[in-house]
């Protein structure tokens, strides 16, 4: 169990305010980026299907956030996905990445428009080149809220995604999506993956400090 301290409202006096430079492993993940080769394994009536698709992800970072003593640093993003040779949104993602360096914890959440929300977390150090993020069906810390058709007919037992940074400034994810379907017998595994290239820089708070 993680130990919390008696005083759990007073916030660092000495709070460093350059996000960028209090990123942790996320420092890399910060900018615009393009992915032209990701593959998609979803459920189908007739069975699995595998497509591909175009992604535009952005990560922009924000100013330190204080829960009494805890501190974290973070991204807001917005990852925005098309099916390739066509325009219309196929899937769109909002949330947080953050580093709490305290405990050298990622967190990572998401909300998205089919009425579904999810926190993921993981135990990873600063300099990690790659680390891997659960979150879990009906846990109060790491969990997953659906909406009641989503929980009826695809209840979500378990999301995990794993990054890995490449020695070219690319990164990648690889993510799993263990769902329950109405009508079968054993876990869908719904699956995502692919490559970030960066094609801008990110913007910080312009009335804040800046980076380092």
């Amino acid at each position: 169990m993680p130990t919390f301290p008696e005083d759990i409202y007073t916030e660092p006096s000495d709070l460093d305010g350059h996000t960028l430079a209090n990123l942790g492993p996320l420092r890399r993940m910060a900018g615009l980026w393009r992915g032209e080769k990701g593959v998609d394994v979803k459920p189908k009536a007739q069975g699995p299907k595998t497509q591909t698709y175009v992604e535009h992800y952005e990560l922009q970072p924000i100013d330190p956030q204080t829960n009494g003593p805890q501190v974290l640093y973070g991204l807001r993003y917005h990852t925005f996905i098309h099916k390739t040779g066509f325009t219309k949104m196929y899937h769109d993602q909002v949330g947080y990445w953050l580093w709490e360096p305290a405990t050298e914890t990622v967190m990572h959440t998401l909300a998205i428009p089919r009425g579904q929300i999810a926190m993921a977390s993981g135990k990873v150090s600063a300099g990690a080149d790659s680390f891997e993020l659960v979150a879990t069906h009906g846990s109060l810390v790491n969990g997953i809220v659906s909406n009641p058709f989503i929980e009826h007919a695809f209840t979500t037992l378990e999301w995990r995604i794993k990054v890995d940074f490449h020695p070219d400034g690319t990164w990648s994810y690889d993510q799993d999506t263990v769902m329950q379907i109405k009508g079968l017998s054993e876990p869908f595994h719904h699956t995502d993956r692919n490559t970030l290239a960066k094609v801008g820089e990110p913007s910080p708070n312009p009335l804040a400090l800046q980076p380092r």
